[in-house]
């Protein structure tokens, strides 16, 4: 006679339910990626990378009068020949527009020396002639009573800046403006982005 093993009948567990949605949670889920999403794009912005407009012909023909270039924050440290960006102008007079964010290019960081002869249109860092093919011209003695020094040492924690059109260029010969404290230095350019005929790498 064959044996049956009878399995033991199980109870069906009842279904869960899914608890219906409050009303507005899906707004709330929404608001809530927008205010992510702004929190990020002002991290991005202001400590990673930013753009910037450059403002005048102190640059050309490197960058020019209202290029749009991106410029990179985050962990930048100056160094000789980097195109930057600061957040610092030279004293204006009264009745002056607003001070605005200046691109120069460094030229030596602290503890160096700056020498420059006129004469020769040549600049010297630490007695090193430097090598300057980005100049559009020869460099000529500013007729401004502020801008008569040609010797410099920076002090340690600045940059020495010059403007890459020496002949039209309020820089750090200027004594209203000198070297910079590497605090105003906003970033390093990195991309030139505006127009599209001046696009590439800066």
């Amino acid at each position: 006679m064959d044996e049956y093993n009878e399995l033991p009948q199980t109870e069906e567990e009842p279904e869960e339910q899914e608890e219906p949605r409050r009303p507005g949670a899906d707004l709330y889920e929404w608001l809530q990626l927008f205010l992510g999403c702004v929190v990020a794009a002002v991290v991005l912005f202001n400590c990673v990378a930013r753009l910037t407009r450059v403002d005048g012909g102190s640059m050309d023909n490197t960058l020019e009068d209202g290029e749009i270039m991106l410029i990179w924050s985050l962990g930048y440290t100056q160094a000789q020949g980097d195109i930057v960006v600061l957040n610092k102008t030279p004293v204006l007079l009264p009745g002056w527009p607003e001070p605005r964010a200046i691109v120069k290019r460094v030229i030596a960081t602290g503890g160096q020396t700056v020498d420059i002869d006129y004469s020769q249109s040549a600049v010297y860092v630490d007695g090193q002639l430097l090598d300057e093919p980005y100049l559009p011209e020869e460099m000529y003695l500013p007729f401004a009573s502020t801008m008569q020094q040609t010797h410099w040492e920076v002090p340690e924690g600045s940059i020495f800046v010059m403007g890459d059109n020496r002949n039209n260029s309020t820089d750090s010969r200027d004594d209203q403006l000198g070297t910079i404290d590497t605090g105003y230095v906003l970033g390093k350019a990195v991309l030139a982005l505006w127009p599209m005929d001046r696009f590439g790498t800066v």
